[in-house]
């Protein structure tokens, strides 16, 4: 393997922080909800990000499957918004400093990748490395949001409870990075919020928000949570106003609703709320649903 110290440089007045933790959210896979989005953008809000290192996307990123916007300008390309995949620095609500990953997940060298962050997870004594993720459920949005939560040993996932025994599921750079992690003996978990299938297209801000709670718990920070917050609220309004005018939305959320109560009483097969997001005996007409709420085409491609 090329020397991962080639991916990446570190910035000349990076900031030293004291045992930081570092924050991860990829785009690029699974984001259900836009929640890590959203989550990394109230992160952000009223920040002042301080580079600590950046990752060379001209080596990672295929630019043929993501092709990053110019802007034309009558005669002249007058605008190129480049892929960053950058370390920052950042600051809680509290003024305690943390470490963010943030941009595009690499569409290669994923090995190369998760060697190079640890050498920044080394480099700056990080000592907890947390990935946030959604994931679309069979699950109705009337119901308290679930989390699944992953780390390297068990001790970092006490108090969680399980909601799978096994499955298959696509692998990710970052699943991958965690995995390395282990193995090399450091601290590293994630977070996938469980968004319900029908709003996996459209912004829900309310996952963003449990995602924030349960990321700030386990690293002890104080994120920010107003503005997420707010936008839940009206969220909330818009779909139970959209689910009173049909009554196709109705039934499938009821019987999203038993589904959910059945096996959060123990009565049901944990097997149910599977990484697929969908209703097993009505998937077509999880699918209306779906594009009545996030007002998609079913055609475009979704983050299931």
């Amino acid at each position: 393997m090329l020397d991962p110290e080639q991916l990446y440089e570190v910035a000349p007045d990076a900031p030293q922080l004291d045992e930081p933790v570092l924050l991860v959210a990829l785009d690029g896979f699974v984001d259900a909800g836009a929640a890590a989005r959203l989550a990394v953008e109230a992160l952000h809000e009223g920040r002042e990000p301080r580079l600590v290192a950046r990752f060379d996307v001209d080596q990672l990123v295929d630019y043929r499957s993501r092709r990053p916007p110019l802007r034309f300008e009558t005669d002249r390309w007058a605008d190129y918004t480049r892929p960053e995949l950058d370390v920052v620095a950042l600051t809680d609500t509290g003024d305690t400093e943390y470490l963010l990953l943030a941009g595009p997940e690499p569409d290669m060298q994923w090995e190369r990748f998760s060697a190079a962050v640890e050498q920044v997870v080394r480099r700056f004594g990080v000592r907890l490395v947390i990935n946030l993720t959604a994931i679309p459920m069979a699950v109705p949005h009337t119901r308290p949001i679930g989390v699944t939560v992953h780390g390297t040993r068990p001790e970092l996932t006490e108090g969680h409870e399980a909601w799978f025994a096994t499955a298959e599921v696509p692998g990710s750079a970052v699943a991958l990075m965690e995995f390395r992690f282990g193995e090399a003996g450091l601290d590293a978990m994630g977070f996938a919020v469980h968004v319900p299938h029908y709003l996996a297209r459209a912004e829900y801000p309310q996952a963003a928000r449990v995602l924030l709670d349960h990321v700030g718990l386990a690293a002890g920070l104080y994120l920010p949570t107003e503005t997420v917050s707010a936008a839940a609220e009206k969220t909330e309004a818009e779909i139970a106003e959209q689910v009173a005018g049909s009554d196709e939305v109705r039934q499938v959320v009821e019987a999203l609703e038993r589904q959910y109560d059945m096996v959060a009483s123990g009565r049901g097969e944990r097997s149910s709320m599977g990484l697929s997001g969908e209703l097993p005996s009505a998937d077509e007409l999880a699918a209306e649903v779906e594009r009545f709420l996030a007002g998609q085409d079913d055609d475009e491609n979704g983050p299931g």
